[in-house]
């Protein structure tokens, strides 16, 4: 592989870029925008790991089995690096920020280990490695939100796209490494976030979901600390763009979804009628040792006010079971509350300890693995239950669908997602594309997809 010299500018080289990336949307949203830095400095990316000079792993470290796979993962480039020696290997994002010494001690596995806020420094980190150092820049950042950088869309269909407004958490739940791997929140300026959602709808896509660590508490302050945009407001701007730009946002806390934001969602069509509206547990004991804000009560007061502004509004939720100290009953209290609350799907996981929490410094992880995973199992039944009663609802009726490709299982068939974010699939037909708004009138449904027919079009 060839240095880097004056006289041999880098978008001369035609290297290439290889980015694998792991765990939730803002990681797909921080390897565009790492993707879109690199480009800048002349490489293309690739999609085949062995022809790339340069691979990158964007981590997770939410749950333990997620950083097991990267690993795994890194050792297999390991062998790669075998059959291209002058492969540089990186590791970025949340791991790389929690376990940097660990990461660098291994021999001949990880190059670079860069952080959230650092990837403007790769290209400098790029050189360090070409001069025979390892490099790393894990340093977080109280101002940093890449907001003049334009993603690179990677993988991209040419409808929906992510549009991040925001970076870093400030809650401080118990459970989670977020606010030590990203750092405090900081929001971006409002008028970059208008420009690149106008940016794509002009592109062609249709559909721009909005991602932070918690969207609902976004706020644009001037010098004085005084609020110029909060998160309703910045929704309205995205919704006004143009009508036949749909918008959806992730991910929320529920102490953060004000009643502006639903009236907000109430007012636009274009707004999806969607929200995330995470639990973790139906237990006000154990919600208080998450150090969730809010009790049973609360939640379930809240859910109600939601669904009375907004009727047909789709609810998912994400859950914890197994947390330290749990009891049987107080687990039967996240049963219950599932069952009061009728969520359309949710994300449930049985409690990973994360090194360097509030939970792991001060509490016992003492629920066994048998009885997690009892549990855990217990509780996706009755949400499987849930979420298939709940699709009988929509038969019969008529949604607007956006279509963003064919089905996985046949080219003969469309797929694309309703204001409630449920997966529909109907026939391929003619006077309609990939892109396209189509009423689809839904005949059958099973546990994960509606099924029906096109009965109007809109372009």
């Amino acid at each position: 592989m060839r240095g880097l010299v004056a006289e041999t500018p880098i978008e001369t080289a035609k290297r290439k870029l290889y980015i694998e990336t792991y765990g939730c949307a803002m990681n797909l949203a921080d390897s565009e925008v790492m993707a879109s830095i690199m480009q800048g400095e002349g490489f293309t990316t690739t999609d085949d790991p062995l022809q790339a000079d340069v691979v990158f792993l964007n981590t997770c470290a939410i749950r333990d089995n997620a950083e097991a796979k990267i690993w795994g993962r890194l050792k297999e480039m390991k062998g790669n690096k075998r059959k291209n020696p002058g492969m540089i290997v990186g590791v970025m994002g949340c791991m790389a920020e929690r376990l940097k010494s660990k990461l660098l001690e291994q021999d001949q596995l990880v190059d670079i280990v860069v952080g959230p806020d650092a990837y403007r420094d790769i290209p400098k980190l790029i050189q360090q490695v070409e001069a025979g150092q390892k490099a790393v820049n894990v340093l977080l950042s109280r101002e940093e939100t890449y907001a003049e950088i334009t993603p690179v869309r990677l993988s991209s269909n040419g409808v929906n796209a992510f549009v991040s407004i925001m970076r870093g958490c400030d809650n401080m739940c118990s459970f989670c490494v977020v606010p030590f791997t990203r750092g405090r929140e900081r929001s971006r300026e409002p008028e970059s976030i208008i420009r690149e959602a106008t940016e794509l709808f002009n592109q062609g896509y249709r559909e721009v979901t909005l991602l932070g660590q918690n969207v609902d508490s976004y706020k644009w302050q001037n010098e004085a600390g005084e609020t110029l945009c909060n998160f309703a407001q910045l929704l309205e701007k995205v919704a006004l763009i143009s009508p036949e730009l749909r918008i959806r946002f992730s991910s929320s806390h529920p102490k953060d979804i004000t009643d502006e934001v639903l009236y907000t969602m109430k007012k636009f069509d274009n707004i999806c009628k969607y929200i995330h509206y995470p639990l973790q547990s139906g237990n006000s004991r154990v919600l208080k040792l998450m150090n969730r804000t809010y009790d049973r009560t609360w939640f379930s007061e809240r859910l109600k006010t939601i669904r009375t502004i907004l009727p047909d509004v789709g609810i998912s939720t994400d859950a914890i079971v197994g947390f330290c100290t749990e009891t049987e009953e107080e687990f039967q209290d996240t049963l219950s509350m599932f069952k009061e609350a009728q969520f359309e799907f949710a994300f449930m996981y049985a409690y990973s300890e994360r090194p360097g929490t509030l939970a792991a410094r001060k509490y016992a992880d003492d629920v066994t693995a048998d009885v997690k995973g009892r549990r855990l199992a217990e509780l996706v039944a009755l949400q499987n239950s849930i979420s298939l009663n709940k699709k009988l609802d929509y038969i019969g009726k008529t949604y607007k669908v956006l279509i963003d490709g064919y089905s996985k299982k046949s080219n003969d068939d469309f797929k694309g997602r309703n204001d409630q974010n449920q997966l529909v699939v109907f026939p391929v037909g003619d006077g309609y594309k990939v892109g396209n708004y189509v009423n689809v009138k839904i005949e059958r449904s099973t546990m994960t997809s509606l099924f029906g027919k096109v009965v109007d079009t809109f372009n």
